[in-house]
């Protein structure tokens, strides 16, 4: 699956996954989700992530999680 809100590049972050056209890396909103915080303190935190990638990113995730070759892998 790819996605217009993900940027992977060697030259930005070492590869780490982040959203397109920014340094954010993609793990600090599902850690900002974790912790409890909203969806506008990470936006409030992060003024150059777009609502729109973020949606699109929680909607790749949702899609990912969801599909049945992905719940009958083993996790190990």
């Amino acid at each position: 699956m790819k996605s217009k809100a993900i940027n992977i590049d060697t030259e930005i972050m070492g590869g780490t996954p982040v959203f397109t056209g920014t340094r954010v890396p993609i793990q600090a909103l599902f850690d900002y989700i974790e912790t409890g915080e909203t969806l506008d303190e990470f936006l409030e935190n992060f003024p150059t992530v777009e609502r729109r990638q973020v949606v699109e990113v929680l909607e790749l995730a949702r899609k990912t999680v969801s599909t049945e070759k992905f719940l009958n892998e083993d996790p190990a």
